[in-house]
């Protein structure tokens, strides 16, 4: 017997992705697209944007992907952003904020004042000015999903990467107070942390041979994760299977953080 699911349906829904031409944010977004979302790719390259949509439209063989160059650092990038998807796209039902930064690597101590402000803004702060640019249209329809990617390093203190944790941590913050105050309305707010995930952004992190050790011995499921790892979990908190859910930190790491 065949049964004809909505389950995770998102056709006619729009979906802005910030920090979305490659890694984790691309498969985020082809997944939405996947399941019928129309989707707006931003990142600060504008021909990565444009790679990366084409690529998605030839493979559903449909116009569901398309780009806009943001660097998520600056409050008037983000108003075109949000402007242009609506003008293109209409009123956003989904917002993934994908983007990051982290600049610096080593102690406290050592990072500058500079690097500290530029990994808590771009981190923390865009995000914030993002869904206050968002969360009206999804107000006015009752309902909506919001997903920022935080980090397993929220969970505790590293001696290298410490501002970027910090931030992370904040993300969490952030997402919990949202969901608080947006919830009565319908809107959801969700925190996406993944673990050691193989993409660019990570490459100092996992292209090493301690980290494919530690992957081989000490992961639960006994390797690295991949980009497309998120694909579903960007689809379940975008639709209506997930609709009781909100204010959560969910962690994508093989098991890594199973214990945080």
């Amino acid at each position: 017997m065949t049964v004809n699911t909505t389950l995770f349906d998102l056709t006619g829904k729009v979906a802005l992705l910030t920090g979305a031409s490659k890694g984790m944010g691309r498969a985020m977004a082809e997944g939405l697209a996947e399941h019928g979302a129309r989707v707006m790719l931003s990142s600060r390259k504008l021909d990565q944007c444009q790679a990366a949509a084409a690529e998605i439209n030839a493979k559903l063989g449909v116009e569901r992907a398309f780009a806009f160059a943001c660097n998520a650092g600056y409050k008037d990038q983000l108003a075109a952003l949000v402007a242009a998807t609506r003008e293109r796209l209409g009123a956003i039902d989904i917002l993934v904020g994908n983007a990051g930064v982290n600049p610096f690597y080593g102690p406290m101590a050592k990072i500058s004042d500079e690097a500290y402000d530029k990994i808590m803004s771009t981190n923390v702060k865009s995000n914030h000015w993002l869904v206050q640019m968002v969360a009206p249209d999804m107000l006015a329809r009752g309902g909506g999903s919001i997903m920022i990617t935080s980090s397993t390093g929220a969970f505790g203190p590293s001696l290298t990467l410490g501002a970027y944790s910090i931030s992370k941590l904040a993300v969490i913050g952030l997402v919990r107070n949202l969901a608080a105050e947006l919830g009565p309305s319908g809107v959801r707010v969700n925190a996406i942390c993944p673990g050691l995930i193989r993409t660019d952004f990570a490459q100092a992190l996992w292209d090493n041979p301690e980290a494919e050790l530690r992957a081989r011995e000490q992961i639960p499921l006994r390797r690295l994760g991949e980009a497309d790892d998120l694909k579903g979990l960007a689809v379940f908190l975008a639709s209506s299977s997930s609709g009781y859910i909100t204010g959560q930190a969910l962690t994508v790491c093989g098991g890594s953080h199973m214990w945080s």
